[in-house]
């Protein structure tokens, strides 16, 4: 595999009410500026996402309208290497007068090459029993580490699973209060690449990861 530069990301960020922002990161300097339109376009879907899913969950609990509130938006590059992109956008949002707020993070994962976005699904072999196999991993780490839950572990999502790729691991996480109590935060879980590396999916990202260079 050829040598594939880390990207430019730059940090924007929106301001709001007082007290209140959003930074994101913005990919720059591509040659390729159709797939780097499209990954920024990516990035910013999601943030917008996250803001909408916040003022929806106040508005869902009883709120008339939205409220005087505070949010910060945030992220953390995971993975920027070996033409691979994987990204978390996070969102606190407090509303007056709540005790504390909640948090939502989403994870992003590209080709840098292409632009494409990897659901998890999309990195392992067909028919590789891919859900069963990270679930008893996920399982098994519950148990050693101790987590508390509040409910059963539910298992592997079959869409929509959050997680990204950092380094040598692909780390599955969870948002609050899923299983674990919401004082635990969220329940990460990272699974080195070489456990799974017999399921990966030729030409993904994740078996990007596999490389020694």
């Amino acid at each position: 595999m050829s040598y594939l530069p880390a990207l430019q990301i730059v940090t924007r960020r929106i301001a709001m009410q007082v007290n209140s922002f959003i930074e994101y990161p913005v990919v720059g300097g591509m040659v390729n500026t159709a797939v780097e339109q499209k990954i920024n376009y990516a990035i910013l879907a999601t943030v917008k996402k996250l803001y909408a899913d916040q003022v929806k969950q106040l508005l869902d609990q009883g709120y008339p309208q939205i409220p005087p509130m505070e949010i910060r938006g945030w992220y953390e590059i995971k993975t920027n290497e070996r033409g691979v992109l994987s990204l978390s956008i996070g969102n606190y949002t407090i509303a007056f007068p709540a005790a504390h707020g909640w948090t939502i993070i989403k994870s992003l994962t590209f080709d840098t090459l292409t632009g494409e976005i990897y659901q998890l699904n999309n990195l392992f072999k067909p028919d590789s029993g891919y859900m069963k196999i990270l679930s008893d991993i996920v399982s098994a780490q519950i148990k050693e580490r101790n987590i508390p839950v509040i409910s059963p572990y539910p298992g592997i999502k079959p869409l929509d699973q959050d997680y990204y790729i950092a380094d040598k691991a692909l780390v599955i996480y969870y948002q609050l209060v899923e299983f674990t109590p919401y004082v635990y935060g969220f329940p990460m879980f990272p699974i080195s690449v070489y456990e799974i590396q017999d399921i990966i999916k030729p030409g993904t990202p994740l078996e990007k990861m596999l490389s020694d260079y």
